[in-house]
């Protein structure tokens, strides 16, 4: 049985804050989201031990990996983080205090070699050692930023460590713990958040297509409780009419990006959130079904603090069959349903949770 390996823990900077000072189901789920993200950047077929809250702890036995592969998947793991935060903080839609702070989240992580073995307890998989401990305890140190890649004496080999990037600057410095002094040696991670490119908000084009049916009314509601209503594929079905069931797909949180599975009377559709813009007092987003040939554009207009307008218009590509098959008598029927979805949206609000 092996006894010796790396210890590699990611550890999400600020998350004790950040649960406390926001709003719990939307917390819980960021956190869970870049958890799972930061197992999908595993890149150097480290095995997950468990995950304990804010950190994971991913373990490798075997000889020590060369400190060029350990930034490489430190590097990977940062910015993948980042580069989700960046992205849901422009296309999320809650305005929710857990949803507009998780941007100031970071990430730290701990590399440690040392001696180790599991254990099993049912159908757990355990690590126990001394070197676990110490893993754990290098969390807790004097190091005032909180994203940083943290390098123990085992991992070196008694060598300083080097800079795999100009920006790279490592300072050395020790832990006392009940075993005695703990040496390692630090970087700080802030630069690689300047290699990390966003993907810019696709712009929504309406050129080619026509206006099939429009519809608005007025609700006596904030504009952030009418956009959770409308916008969150969740509640769809209350108030669409026609619209049996709603299967929510690949997001957790609604953002930009969303897909979504429609059950309507006539069959089932998938549509996707195609387009996005957020102000205090106004709101416009879309949904475009999945052949790309019908838009859902959505208008919140703030009128008071507790007054919105909402604006629902169906585009369709305009050709010749569009024209042809959209007689009057239609026209008024699909119009109709349309406003009474917008009456539907009434009750709604008064018991979805915020």
């Amino acid at each position: 049985m092996e006894t010796k390996g790396l210890l590699f823990i990611p550890d999400i900077s600020g998350f004790t804050r950040f649960v406390i000072e926001s709003e719990i189901n939307h917390s819980r789920v960021i956190i869970q989201e870049l958890l799972e993200l930061i197992i999908n950047a595993n890149q150097m077929g480290l095995e997950v031990s468990e995950v304990e809250g804010d950190a994971i702890l991913f373990y490798k036995f075997g000889e020590p990996p060369q400190l060029k592969e350990l930034y490489q998947q430190v590097a990977q793991m940062f910015c993948q983080f980042h580069k989700n935060l960046m992205a849901y903080d422009q296309r999320r839609y809650c305005q929710c205090k857990a949803c507009t702070s998780a941007a100031s989240l970071s990430l730290k992580v701990i590399t440690h070699y040392g001696e180790f073995t599991k254990y099993n307890v049912k159908n757990f998989s355990k690590l126990i050692g001394k070197d676990v401990i110490v893993a754990h305890q290098l969390l807790k140190n004097d190091i005032a930023q909180h994203e940083y890649w943290l390098v123990t004496e085992g991992l070196l080999n008694h060598l300083p460590p080097t800079d795999f990037t100009e920006w790279m600057i490592w300072t050395d410095s020790m832990k006392q713990t009940e075993s005695g002094e703990i040496h390692f040696h630090y970087t700080q991670l802030s630069e690689l958040k300047n290699e990390i490119s966003d993907d810019p908000l696709p712009p929504l084009s309406l050129s080619g297509k026509k206006k099939m049916q429009s519809a608005s009314s007025v609700y006596n509601t904030d504009i952030i409780t009418l956009f959770h209503a409308t916008g969150a594929f969740e509640f769809r079905h209350l108030w669409w009419e026609g619209v049996e069931k709603v299967e929510e797909l690949h997001h957790f949180l609604p953002r930009m990006g969303m897909k979504s599975k429609w059950t309507l009377n006539s069959g089932k559709t998938l549509y996707y959130s195609s387009s996005y813009s957020y102000t205090d007092d106004r709101i416009e987003f879309s949904e475009t079904n999945e052949k790309g040939d019908q838009v859902i554009y959505f208008t919140l207009i703030k009128q008071a603090d507790r007054e919105t307008k909402l604006t629902i218009a169906i585009y369709k590509n305009s050709n010749w069959i569009t024209n042809l098959i959209s007689r009057p008598s239609d026209q008024k029927k699909q119009e109709a349903m349309l406003q009474k979805s917008l009456e539907n949206i009434v009750p709604l609000l008064q018991k979805i949770p915020l």
